[in-house]
């Protein structure tokens, strides 16, 4: 199972990366991490700087036929950036197109508003966004983690760090099938 971790360069909420990284790792998968700049990508804990990680493949390199699945971490900056970029708004909605898994944490349902693909869809996500959602077509819901089957292919959200271990496993769980 190689999965997707699509980030933009700064912003990243590090445990809703951290974690289900290794979720991925510890199932026996591989993570990739695919970003809009190359380098490092710069994570936080909430607004303070944490550590930094090294991109494996920039979006213009990524092909969304060589991953299984694909994770978007929160982190109000990440999803924000990644939304305005085109090439990673593209990559997020090849999966769909595609019938590929795709979970999503915190305030990362905005990428997938921006591509569209929320629409019909049942999510969850921060509660800020669920407005967001609601205006795009999708239906929110206040639930520690929510699988939605009723489309092209099989959408994971969470709402925050708290519910990463139910992301987790829920994710892998959908991904491995």
């Amino acid at each position: 199972m190689q999965v997707a971790f699509l980030v933009a360069p700064e912003g990243i909420e590090q445990v809703e990366l951290t974690e289900p990284w290794q979720a991925v790792i510890d199932a026996g998968g591989t993570p990739k991490l695919v970003s809009t700049g190359s380098g490092r990508v710069q994570a936080y804990h909430h607004l303070d700087k944490a550590d930094t990680f090294p991109v494996d493949q920039t979006v213009d390199q990524a092909q969304v036929a060589d991953f299984d699945g694909l994770v978007l971490p929160g982190g109000v900056a990440n999803p924000d950036a990644l939304r305005l970029d085109a090439k990673a708004v593209a990559f997020a909605r090849g999966f769909f197109d595609a019938g590929k898994p795709v979970a999503a944490i915190c305030h990362a349902p905005w990428t997938l508003i921006e591509a569209d693909v929320v629409r019909d869809r049942t999510l969850t996500s921060w509660p800020s966004l669920r407005t967001d959602i609601e205006n795009a077509g999708g239906t929110w819901v206040d639930e520690q983690v929510k699988v939605c089957t009723g489309g092209p292919n099989t959408l994971i959200t969470s709402r925050k760090p708290d519910d990463l271990k139910a992301f987790c496993d829920t994710f892998v769980a959908e991904f491995a099938r």
